[in-house]
């Protein structure tokens, strides 16, 4: 990418993104049409960027800085009042989504290696479009929201095991078990290392100056998301974990306002550079699939998320909230159809087509989940009817 397209790129983002905001939208599928519309796929008449590393390590710093504000949101107390969610709440919702995603992954491939990865890949939620749509709405201190994240959380932490069988062709069980072991460990130790930490480095965060002030910041969090790349996990969970460990410290206020803009820009340029993977012209072969999932997955997460609030003990209104959360896809599953892309396992015409599917799937979802995240509180009142003190006490 030169400076030149990066500029246009910048402008078109500005541009699609004022046009969401005038129609109440979030600017999220305006960046994802970005990106197809400027890719090298179809439509190609405005084709200008080509996928490279440099895109791919934008929107890596995109993930990362996104999950990195979650982090600071989701402090330490606030995961443990999570833990009784994080077990049943994900356990519902793999339950649900999971069965829907082999569903589907039959349909299309029949019992395969292939149907596997669908399955994976319809089941795990966009914890990116999930937060950025949370901070946009202003909901990360609502209630529900603590059972969102716990399930996301939940969802990272499965596809941490799926992404090593991906790569392995199903190599076996003791691959996609040590993956979990790994990811359960790196979070565990980073919960207790938010616990000690902060009052070694409170007293030296405090003391400097502005520009050594970010450089700690900014090469914590991206050690953590290396160390946790190191370990064959999500770089995505090691700046979670990162952003946890320092919402424990006093500087957690001055940290938000110096890298917002940081999160802001580079989250653009994610969902921007994701939309380059998006091939309209597959819809003629693939358009049935993706169909039958994105209506099944949007019935499945809705479902899942309002079966984990009713054990949860959230109104109904909050677990429509809960379910339109998690109804948006993105980022892990196009990591997903890449990964199993380059498994010698799969056919040359499956693994095309599992990249199609996911490119297209992501599109529709994540328009689907952002506006169903906007409105989802109208519609809880509209179903559900308007909140009174006898409804509120009885679960309303």
């Amino acid at each position: 990418m030169t400076l030149s397209q990066l500029a246009v790129t910048v402008a078109v983002l500005g541009a699609l993104g004022l046009v969401a905001g005038r129609f109440g939208l979030s600017a999220i599928p305006a960046y994802l049409l970005a990106g197809l519309l400027l890719g090298p796929n179809e439509p190609r008449a405005l084709s200008l960027i080509e996928p490279s590393e440099v895109t791919s390590f934008v929107a890596d710093l995109g993930v990362v800085f996104l999950l990195f504000f979650l982090g600071l949101e989701f402090t330490l107390d606030r995961l443990l009042r999570s833990g009784r969610h994080f077990g049943l709440g994900g356990s519902i919702d793999l339950a649900v989504n999971a069965g829907i995603g082999l569903v589907v992954g039959f349909v299309a491939f029949g019992p395969s290696f292939a149907a596997l990865i669908v399955a994976a890949a319809v089941y795990v939620s966009s914890s990116a479009v999930a937060v950025k749509g949370l901070i946009d709405l202003r909901r990360l201190a609502d209630d529900e929201t603590d059972l969102v994240l716990a399930i996301l959380v939940f969802e990272d932490v499965v596809v941490a095991g799926v992404l090593g069988f991906a790569a392995a062709g199903g190599g076996g069980v003791s691959p996609t078990l040590i993956a979990v072991a790994k990811a359960l460990g790196f979070i565990t130790v980073s919960l207790v290392v938010s616990r000690v930490l902060p009052r070694i480095v409170d007293p030296i965060l405090a003391r400097l100056p502005r520009e050594f002030f970010l450089l700690f910041t900014f090469g914590f969090l991206v050690g953590m998301a290396a160390i946790a790349g190191a370990l064959g996990l999500s770089e995505a969970i090691g700046a979670l974990m990162a952003g946890v460990v320092l919402a424990e410290t006093s500087v957690r206020e001055q940290v938000e306002e110096r890298f917002l803009g940081f999160r802001d820009l580079f989250a653009a340029l994610f969902f921007f550079v994701f939309g380059l993977s998006i091939d309209v012209g597959a819809l003629d072969e693939i358009g049935w699939l993706v169909g039958l999932a994105v209506v099944l997955s949007l019935l499945g997460k809705l479902a899942g998320g309002y079966g984990a609030g009713l054990v949860g003990g959230f109104t109904r209104r909050q677990r429509l909230n809960i379910g339109a959360a998690l109804v948006a896809h993105g980022e892990f599953t196009i990591v997903l159809a890449q990964v199993a892309a380059g498994n010698a396992a799969l056919s040359a015409g499956d693994r095309a087509d599992l990249v199609a599917f996911a490119g297209l799937y992501v599109l529709a979802t994540a328009t689907i989940g952002v506006v169903l995240m906007k409105e989802s509180k109208r519609l809880g009142r509209l179903v559900f009817g308007a909140p009174t003190l006898r409804g509120t006490a009885n679960g309303a």
